[in-house]
């Protein structure tokens, strides 16, 4: 198996258990940072391909911009990312019943850390891209029936599709190595050395899940600029 959603899940769930278990209420706290950093450094290579491109910085806009699609694997497992708007205007309302994401929390016993996570995922990239826009996540499926994302004055038309541009999708590989290495800075940033000795486990963590080909693979994007598009 290769690089995937849950492998992405995975990396942060890991930053999770070892930040909260060397550093309790703190460790949270950091991890929440260390999320809403990850996600929105996605937000702004996404505002900054749209405005290369003249686009408007608005949430059609965002919807077209984004990086990632399922991947066939978890798209084979039936697993993948299920929506279902609930409301079009003036407010944008989707109910998420099923997430790759959720389903890797859940199977490691992680419910905490999920709903920490994807609390604060979304919302965050849509700041990273336009601080303007009101994207809210009042509920979570890690301890709900469905996650709620409501976008506030969206300006999207019924009926009208927003596919993402397939040119700026980026491999789950490149996603994962963004995780780690965000959650790194930042846990480094905090916790000095014992941060370091965190980044070090969740490595030995993934090289144990994964094997040493796949940490290695990670360990080739450290250098790489996170914040900017290519």
């Amino acid at each position: 198996m290769g690089f995937n959603e849950m492998t992405h899940a995975f990396i942060a769930a890991k930053y999770y258990v070892h930040m909260t278990e060397a550093f309790g209420e703190r460790g949270k706290a950091a991890f929440i940072h260390g999320t809403q950093y990850y996600g929105s450094q996605r937000g702004r290579r996404m505002a900054q391909r749209a405005i290369r491109d003249g686009m408007e910085l608005d949430y059609p806009t965002y919807l077209q911009y984004g990086e990632w699609v399922n991947t066939p694997e978890i798209i084979e497992e039936g697993i993948a990312n299920r929506r279902e708007p609930v409301a079009i205007s003036p407010d944008y309302t989707l109910h998420i019943h099923c997430c790759p994401w959720h389903t890797q929390f859940k199977e490691m016993g992680l419910i905490e850390a999920g709903h920490d996570y994807c609390e604060h995922l979304d919302n965050s990239i849509c700041r990273g891209f336009n601080p303007y826009i009101t994207y809210l996540v009042p509920q979570t499926l890690h301890k709900s029936e469905y996650c709620i994302h409501c976008i506030k004055n969206a300006g999207i038309e019924a009926g009208k599709a927003y596919p993402k541009k397939q040119e700026y999708l980026k491999p789950f590989e490149y996603h994962c190595a963004h995780s780690y290495w965000s959650f790194s800075e930042v846990t480094e940033a905090i916790f000095g050395a014992e941060g370091r000795e965190i980044t070090a486990a969740v490595l030995a963590d993934i090289t144990e899940e994964y094997g040493k080909e796949m940490a290695d693979t990670l360990m080739k994007y450290k250098d790489v600029n996170f914040n900017v598009c290519e």
